[in-house]
């Protein structure tokens, strides 16, 4: 490998040790309150933006993720991959800093107070991402916030509230990852390169879902986790996958 490659694997191998030797307590208390929504037959929805609803989206209905996990996954949130012409990156960029859209996601989704919200969100100051998170305080609900505190810190809210994601949290766990995201320098460049906010925010969620998952068995109950099928074990993940969309869709149809 090249230097800037083992120089970007170090990073990122740094900053998910950085995460595993400070964060475990508050990942534990996350998969608690996740774990105590899904055994009382409520959700837990997740939501990002860019691509903090990468993390998001990757907590259900992905291999070996638990049923109960629901991802709030807004089109105009996380499609602007083409960059320009219809759903481009200047209109994310314009939506995503209006405050009240998020009002208007949460008013299209049955929230219960039992209900947990988790939010993936590296700088955690923007106006869509504190509309969820304020509007999920304001109906009672437990919110885990999964965010980088050393750019947050760094920056003001941009939302009425004055809050960012890591003061609103009940729950917040610290990426670590630095202000600005990439941190690999490239010769004489004055921008760096090698992001890593999504990688350890993707590693944080599927740790979270682990540790609920145990959580669930250790209360003596088994919980719904999707199976691949892409296996010679075709059919019966099918089955199990199957029964695991009907235990969403019963949860759905008691609101």
């Amino acid at each position: 490998m090249s230097d800037i490659v083992e120089r970007y694997f170090g990073s990122v191998t740094e900053r998910l040790q950085r995460v595993a030797d400070t964060q475990g307590a508050a990942i534990r208390q996350a998969a608690d309150i996740c774990a105590e929504s899904i055994l009382n037959d409520r959700l837990v929805f997740t939501f990002g933006t860019g691509h903090g609803s990468f993390a998001a989206m990757e907590m259900f209905p992905r291999t070996g993720t638990v049923t109960g996990f629901r991802p709030i996954v807004e089109s105009s949130m996380i499609s602007f991959h083409r960059v320009l012409g219809d759903g481009g990156a200047r209109q994310y960029r314009f939506i995503h800093g209006r405050e009240g859209y998020g009002t208007a996601i949460l008013a299209a989704h049955q929230l219960d107070p039992g209900d947990a919200m988790l939010i993936f969100s590296h700088s955690g100051l923007n106006a869509v991402t504190l509309d969820i998170a304020v509007g999920a305080k304001e109906r009672g609900m437990k919110l885990i916030g999964v965010t980088s505190v050393p750019h947050s810190s760094s920056t003001p809210s941009r939302h009425s509230c004055g809050k960012r994601l890591f003061e609103l949290a009940d729950v917040v766990i610290d990426t670590g990852v630095p202000k600005g995201d990439a941190g690999i320098a490239v010769g004489d460049s004055k921008h760096r390169v090698g992001a890593t906010s999504t990688s350890i925010a993707i590693a944080i969620g599927q740790a979270i879902n682990a540790a609920t998952a145990e959580i669930i068995v250790e209360a003596g109950r088994e919980p719904y986790i999707m199976v691949s099928p892409n296996t010679t074990e075709k059919a019966a993940a099918d089955v199990q996958n199957d029964r695991n969309y009907a235990e969403l869709w019963r949860r759905l149809k008691m609101r």
